[in-house]
């Protein structure tokens, strides 16, 4: 990896100066949903690009040299908080771009510690002793948070929109607000367990009173004697669901889902389309 980051810090140093006065300002951020909030709140006054493109998973994602070079371009870059991807790369890009503004959107957020929290590739035993639940963005309360955040470095960023911005801050925490009621409408009759191969849904079963049951075990594939006994709590729960990411294997899910004759449910925690997803999952958890 040090070969390929010397290599890219070179790209990087020769892309920036090579910016032109008239372009559009670029903000990175690092996954998709955060494009979504970063995009309804920028609107035209820039131009926003994720990291880790959709259908990658961001515990392990490496960036492109081609991501790299356009990162050089960015006048900002706008994190989700402790993402694997994050956990290995923003220390070096920090160190070696230091006049590249970054921000954590997760600042203000009231992070969920898990003492078995699942690992994260290139994460330091300091920061995995944390435990810290990563997947901030899948809740309405946490969304309303990431979205004041972005708001305030673009306010830092480009200060004399401030009013235009803010303007469609209000416009994005009215639809948030329009997506958490339509959920607790949906739920309020609808099983309150349900089983997940990757953890990604706990800031969501929080906000919602639900119970979050994960197939990975401490992040990793789940043993036969940790299937069986996730098959006995299923049974004991009376849940319905198993979701399933595309990032993950499906074997152990459909194993599950073969002996409680339950189907498999697909969902995209990482979809740009936040609303429509977090919608989806919310109808997902009433099917009988």
């Amino acid at each position: 990896m040090r070969t390929l980051l010397t290599l890219l810090i070179l790209l990087l140093t020769v892309s920036c100066s090579n910016i032109k006065e008239n372009e559009k300002p670029t903000i990175t951020v690092t996954l998709e949903p955060l494009r979504y909030f970063t995009e309804a709140i920028a609107g035209d006054k820039f131009n926003i690009v994720s990291m880790v493109p959709e259908g990658n998973s961001p515990e392990t994602y490496d960036p492109t040299p081609q991501q790299m070079v356009s990162l050089g371009k960015s006048v900002a870059y706008l994190r989700i908080g402790y993402i694997g991807f994050e956990l290995a790369w923003i220390g070096k890009l920090q160190e070696n771009l230091p006049k590249l503004k970054f921000y954590d959107t997760s600042t203000g957020v009231n992070l969920i510690h898990q003492q078995c929290s699942h690992s994260h590739s290139g994460e330091t035993n300091e920061q995995h002793s944390q435990g810290i639940e990563p997947h901030i963005w899948n809740s309405t309360e946490n969304a309303k948070i990431i979205a004041e955040n972005i708001y305030k470095a673009l306010n830092e960023l480009d200060s004399k929109n401030s009013e235009y911005y803010q303007n469609r801050l209000d416009s994005l925490l009215g639809i948030i607000d329009e997506t958490d009621n339509e959920i607790r409408s949906i739920i309020s009759n609808s099983n309150k367990t349900f089983l997940i191969y990757h953890p990604a849904l706990t800031y969501f079963a929080k906000d919602y009173g639900l119970e979050q049951i994960s197939i990975e075990e401490g992040g990793k594939e789940p043993s036969p004697a940790h299937l069986q006994s996730l098959i006995k709590l299923y049974k004991e729960k009376n849940a319905e669901v198993i979701f399933v990411q595309q990032e993950f294997d499906m074997r152990n899910a459909e194993t599950i889902a073969n002996e409680l004759n339950l189907k498999v449910i697909p969902i995209n925690p990482l979809n740009y389309n936040w609303k429509e997803e977090m919608i989806k999952t919310a109808k997902a958890l009433c099917l009988q």
